[in-house]
C-alpha cells in the first residue's frame, strides 16, 4: 500500500463530512475533477497541513477545473 492510500482516504472522509455528502457523491466530484490525482501529485505538501486548509485547497482546485 502507498503512503498516499491512507491520506486519500483521509481526504475524502474529511470533505464529505464537511460538505455532508455521500461517499460516493464525492468519489464522483473527485473523479470529475481529477482530485484524486492532485492529492497524489501534492501529497508531500498537503500531508502536512490542517484539514480546514485541505478541505478549502480542494475547493480552489475542483474551482479552478470548473472555470477551464
Amino acid at each position: 500500500m502507498s503512503k498516499e492510500l491512507p491520506f486519500m482516504i483521509l481526504c475524502v472522509e474529511e470533505y464529505k463530512n464537511q460538505k455532508r455528502m455521500t461517499g460516493k457523491d464525492v468519489m464522483s466530484l473527485f473523479n470529475k475533477y481529477a482530485v484524486c490525482e492532485y492529492i497524489q501529485e501534492f501529497y508531500e505538501v498537503l500531508h502536512t497541513t490542517g484539514v480546514k486548509y485541505i478541505i478549502n485547497d480542494i475547493d480552489l482546485y475542483i474551482n479552478s477545473r470548473k472555470m477551464a
